[in-house]
């Protein structure tokens, strides 16, 4: 008989209730037992999952090792899929394997370039990727000289903080002044120049940020699986072009993202996003982890949670090539249960249907959206 699989996800991204949908339907037909923590005891990820934990607040990344080692120790986890503090855990690799846990998630040298997307940028601009013009702003001087450069060979400025992910902070810069027009609507990621370099004035402390030109659609996120001898598995593109969705296989998208994928061995699942720059397409952002919309794959046939955890357990799954590219589509909002109860939640039989949501409950539900999007987007995936 075939043991179950346990695997732990940590204080991931709402829409990864999907990935924790697909590792249970997976086409092996194993058994998966799901581990969650959160630090918000409404997380609809801890709800979906067989067992869940709230997380302990104000630990310091060594102290978030010392916690991860004793859940996967008690709680016999096979696989573990870290989000918070992955620097810090894919340090302490060899720790882990010694409790009998493989982690799903590249080795430290890996994390620790894309972690800064300077030293990003740096990187894969040395083994011929291209990447956007961009400056490395710490003051008003620096940030007015970007963006006086960039207007000058006619583009609209951007910035975003050197390290983050999911879109946090990045912001369009516009010379229109602040007016009720600002305050009319849905708010937008335009910024006047001029609040801009008050803010930077009356700060306490230097930003950092990346200035780079506001790059053009369509987006393609290539998500990869990359196994531990640095050789891409799967390759697939997600295109985004406004709210229409779609994929492709198109190598001016997949060849830089395999090269970035295997040149710095991004193990297991890796996201790597493309925009346009003029007539061709640069680098934009590396996730060295699973992006939120990995399983809108599903759409053309592939089960990639299931192949990487596979890959993770030493069972090579092979070359991964899509049996078809799904038609475009969108993405809306969903309902998801949450926990009707306080966690811990301890299943200890196979889970039991998700009791029915009463529409009235609205406390009793949540919207599970993106990482990298606006709220008005969504993650229920439909067809278009």
């Amino acid at each position: 008989m075939v043991s179950r699989v346990r695997v732990w996800l940590n204080r991931t991204y709402a829409e990864n209730v999907f990935f924790m949908d697909q590792l249970r339907r997976n086409p092996s037909d194993r058994a998966v037992e799901i581990h969650a923590t959160h630090g918000d005891a409404d997380s609809p990820v801890l709800a979906a999952a067989d067992s869940a934990d709230l997380e302990p607040e104000g630990l310091s990344p060594a102290g978030y090792v010392e916690y991860a080692l004793d859940q996967c120790q008690r709680r016999g986890i096979d696989v573990f899929v870290p989000r918070l503090h992955q620097s810090a855990i894919v340090a302490h690799r060899a720790e882990f394997e010694a409790v009998g846990t493989a982690l799903l998630a590249p080795p430290p040298e890996a994390v620790a370039v894309f972690h800064d997307k300077v030293i990003a940028y740096e990187a894969v601009q040395a083994i011929g990727v291209p990447v956007p013009p961009w400056w490395r702003v710490r003051n008003t001087d620096e940030l007015v000289a970007a963006v006086e450069e960039l207007e000058a060979g006619g583009h609209k400025a951007c910035f975003k903080p050197a390290s983050g992910a999911g879109g946090v902070g990045f912001r369009v810069i516009t010379r229109t002044p602040f007016s009720l027009m600002h305050l009319n609507g849905f708010p937008t990621p335009y910024v006047p120049l001029d609040l801009v370099l008050q803010v930077l004035e009356q700060a306490d402390e230097p930003v950092d940020w990346l200035v780079m030109p506001r790059l053009e659609q369509p987006e393609v996120s290539v998500d990869c699986l990359t196994g531990p001898d640095n050789l891409v598995r799967l390759a697939v593109g997600r295109t985004k072009n406004g709210r229409r969705r779609g994929f492709t296989l198109h190598e001016q998208w997949l060849e830089p993202a395999r090269r970035i994928a295997e040149g710095f061995g991004l193990h297991y699942l890796s996201n790597i996003q493309f925009r346009m720059f003029g007539d061709r397409p640069v680098l934009m952002d590396v996730n060295t982890r699973p992006a939120g919309g990995l399983h809108q794959l599903s759409l053309c046939g592939i089960n990639a949670p299931w192949a990487a955890v596979q890959l993770a357990l030493g069972e090579d799954p092979g070359e991964i090539v899509p049996p078809f590219l799904g038609q475009d589509y969108t993405v809306v909002s969903g309902p998801r249960p949450l926990r009707p109860l306080s966690i811990p939640q301890q299943r200890t039989e196979a889970p039991e249907p998700l009791p029915a949501v009463p529409a009235p409950a609205a406390q009793s539900v949540e919207t599970v959206t993106t990482e990298a999007e606006a709220p008005a987007t969504a993650t229920a995936t439909a067809t278009a």
